[in-house]
């Protein structure tokens, strides 16, 4: 690894550094840096605090914390030594030096439509821990409660004090006053993000209109030190640089003033260091940051300025820091910004205009995205009193508009605006549902005891008429012998079908398997039992999960013939489901053709409305086209007949219309979880083989028992992580079933993957379970 010349502002000129990887305790390049006899100011991390002492018997110590397990030492390769061979040190990092990293861009985020519903962030202050705030600039002016600053001396570094007395650390007013280095270009850097934050133009002659939180309180922190150094600076000797633990110093000082009442919702740090393509989980602040989120302060860090795909910056790379990137006037990713998989929000970074120590001025990077989104938790804070800061962060996600980059990774581009007009984002139920299920799952796990029989239940409803020729029978099995399992399926008639015989040759593992059953003799409706038999002694298992698939009922098996350059038109009659067609209605469709790039498809609804489902190409040859299209058909009514029309635009060919069918899918949990006493959990349904992304009009399902209804909330999240508001809290439900209907507008999701039922307890004193829950797409 390179050594970095430390934390810079994160602006587009970062510095580049190369993506690393973590060891376990030593860094490896520190023993570098020692081999030659000298010395390195590094950060070293203990299981607890009792730790600490004998820790920091390895070197001299420079810098010790008031609750964290965390001593700051300057320490020779000996002293490495001796750390390395101590069980109670997690992790020694180098205390690395880390250089610093509005007018259009706040109503981009829909800052001002906040700002015009009276949501300003009032009530809520933002700390800033950067190169210090201007407190007294007209942008600013009054809204500097607090002042800190932690800016290490070292003359190994040539690193002096840019607190207002000179000394390492102040607190109280001018302790992070920017005058102080006010010679050096990067010292404006924390007045341009403060100001970003919660500035306020109002009266104001050539300054922006607002930043994010013009309500919001602001916390300035200095972070940095001055250092004459070639060394650390290069050619813009001196230079401003922070050292690690000056920044766990301050966000410790953040903990303590949230702890004593000041109302802090997010720590903004617009800068950053070597960059990480994993999550950096050995970084020396992710204690203190961990500790913040339990707080409920958000860590907002820039992503970094290397134009990475894979990688951000530290400490952006710890778990729950809500790392940021930028995006360009286009809602595009900025080139220089960081992305990719670690990224969780993007906002503006380009261009951005703000407060400086004379004036106004205009920078772009990562620095300037960062306080976009630590203005927009003081905003929601205020908008949403009692929500978590999960719940914070998850709707900031939630309502933000998807930005995909090269690599096709989605990151949602802030809305704050938009998560303001969530108000009231749960939405109204309807009655108990009765929507014929095409899947029905039970996930509970069921010991199969040796030499004995164990049943796991489904129960089907509103299903007429016997079950299908063609029931799929989902199993997976865990056994110590899967080879003396027997499996069968127990219809409500009693009928027994079989799915697996024993036989002398499986070993032992899980089996995952799909059966097809003609259970077409037996009721559809009415219990079904997963039945699986240990047949011989020696060896036990356990009934993983079950499912049972029932074939859509509207289909067309007869073929068709495809005329000449003419139109077929085929039709199916839908009856028995209630309300509108599905928001992602399979459309399964078989053709033969000579041409197909010559063939176009389209569906007919009901009431007229088409829906396009394959177009003419100059590139498909001849052959068979089997595939299944997702149309979001909830214009339209669901009953009535429907008809696909398969034209042929061109003359010198013929083909056949095989078969083609339509299902309204919808899958249901028929297993039962237990909600604890003041905790929360999740329950799954997985949902494969379907592409596009979920309706509008997703319809989630209910049925659970609580003694108190009104403390329960209820959210979906989605494959892509995003969360959608079911059922909020109140205070007026008593204990009892909640069996209800709640659509939910989910298309910034993809419809396939893992969906989660979170179902959470917010106040102590009552139980319940989730007794049944379904998502009808």
């Amino acid at each position: 690894m390179t050594v970095s010349l430390g934390a810079i502002p994160a602006y587009a000129t970062e510095i580049s550094t190369t993506a690393v990887t973590e060891s376990d305790p030593i860094d490896p390049p520190l023993y570098d840096e020692t081999a030659d006899g000298g010395t390195v100011r590094v950060n070293v991390v203990t299981e607890d605090r009792g730790d600490l002492a004998t820790a920091a018997s390895a070197g001299e110590t420079l810098l010790s914390f008031k609750t964290l397990p965390v001593v700051t030492l300057e320490v020779d390769k000996g002293g490495l030594d001796d750390l390395a061979a101590q069980p109670g040190v997690v992790s020694v990092t180098e205390d690395e030096l880390v250089a610093p990293s509005l007018d259009e861009s706040v109503p981009v985020i829909g800052g001002d439509k906040a700002i015009a519903a009276g949501k300003t962030g009032k009530g809520s202050a933002i700390a800033v821990l950067d190169t210090g705030v201007a407190a007294n600039h007209p942008f600013l002016k009054g809204r500097v409660t607090t002042e800190a600053c932690f800016s290490p001396v070292d003359a190994n570094y040539g690193a002096t004090s840019l607190c207002g007395n000179g000394a390492a650390a102040q607190e109280g007013t001018g302790a992070a006053s920017a005058s102080t280095c006010a010679a050096i270009a990067e010292c404006d850097h924390g007045t341009h993000v403060a100001g970003i934050a919660a500035g306020d133009g109002t009266g104001l002659s050539g300054a922006p209109a607002t930043g994010v939180a013009p309500g919001a309180d602001i916390v300035a922190i200095q972070v940095f030190s001055r250092l004459d150094s070639t060394k650390y600076c290069g050619a813009t000797n001196p230079c401003i640089r922070s050292f690690t633990s000056a920044q766990i110093a301050a966000l410790e000082k953040v903990l303590a003033l949230k702890q004593a009442g000041t109302p802090i919702v997010a720590a903004n740090l617009s800068l950053g260091s070597a960059s990480y393509s994993t999550a950096c989980t050995k970084d020396a602040r992710k204690t203190i940051i961990d500790s913040l989120y339990e707080a409920g302060v958000a860590t907002v860090v820039a992503a970094g300025n290397n134009g990475s795909a894979t990688a951000v910056t530290a400490p952006a790379c710890v778990p729950n820091a809500v790392s940021v990137g930028a995006t360009t006037d286009d809602d595009e990713v900025a080139s220089f910004s960081n992305h990719g998989p670690l990224l969780d929000v993007l906002a503006p970074g380009n261009g951005i205009v703000s407060s400086v120590l004379t004036g106004y001025d205009s920078k772009s990077g990562t620095s300037m995205a960062t306080p976009h989104v630590a203005g927009a938790f003081a905003v929601l804070r205020q908008a949403y009193p009692d929500k978590t800061l999960a719940e914070l962060e998850a709707l900031l996600k939630s309502t933000g508009a998807p930005v995909t980059d090269e690599a096709g990774v989605t990151v949602p581009r802030i809305d704050v605006g938009k998560a303001v007009g969530a108000a009231t984002p749960a939405p109204d139920p309807e009655p108990a549902d009765t929507t014929r299920r095409t899947k029905i799952l039970n996930d509970a796990s069921y010991a199969i005891p040796d030499l004995g029989t164990v049943q796991s239940p489904i129960t089907v409803s509103g299903v007429t008429g016997n079950a299908p020729k063609a029931l799929q029978v989902s199993v997976a099995v865990t056994h110590d012998w899967l080879g003396e399992v027997k499996i069968d399926l127990v219809a409500p008639d009693g009928q027994t079908y079989a799915l697996k015989a024993t036989n002398g040759t499986e070993p032992g593992g899980t089996l995952t398997k799909t059966y097809t059953v003609d259970a077409s003799v037996s009721p559809a409706s009415g219990t079904w039992k997963l039945q699986v038999a240990d047949k011989s002694s020696g060896g036990t298992g356990t009934i993983d999960d079950w499912a049972l698939t029932f074939p859509t009922p509207f289909a067309k098996t007869t073929s068709a013939a495809v005329p000449d350059a003419a139109t077929l038109t085929s039709e199916i009659t839908v009856d028995g489901v209630t309300g509108s067609a599905s928001g992602a209605l399979q459309a399964s469709v078989n053709v033969t053709h000579e041409w197909l790039g010559e063939v176009k498809i389209d569906l007919v609804a009901p009431d007229g409305q088409t829906y396009a489902l394959k177009a003419t190409n100059g590139t498909d040859p001849g052959g068979t086209l089997n595939k299944t299209y997702t149309v979001d058909a909830s214009a339209s009514a669901a009953n009535g007949t429907w008809k696909l029309l398969v034209a042929d635009k061109s003359a010198g060919g013929t083909g056949t219309l095989n078969n083609w069918s339509l299902t309204f899918p919808s899958i249901e949990s028929q297993s039962t979880y237990a909600i604890p006493d003041a905790g929360t959990l999740q329950a799954p349904i997985t949902l494969a083989g379907v592409s596009g992304n979920a309706p509008k009009t997703l319809k989630v399902s209910l049925d659970l028992t609580h003694d108190w209804l009104g403390e329960v909330k209820i959210d979906l999240v989605a494959p892509n992580g995003l969360v959608y508001a079911v059922k909020a809290t109140n205070g007026t439900d008593p204990g009892g079933t909640l069996n209800k209907v709640y659509t939910v507008d989910a298309s910034a999701s993809p419809i396939a993957g893992t969906w989660k039922l979170q179902v959470a307890d917010k106040s102590a004193g009552g139980t319940g379970t989730l007794d049944d829950w379904a998502l009808t797409f």
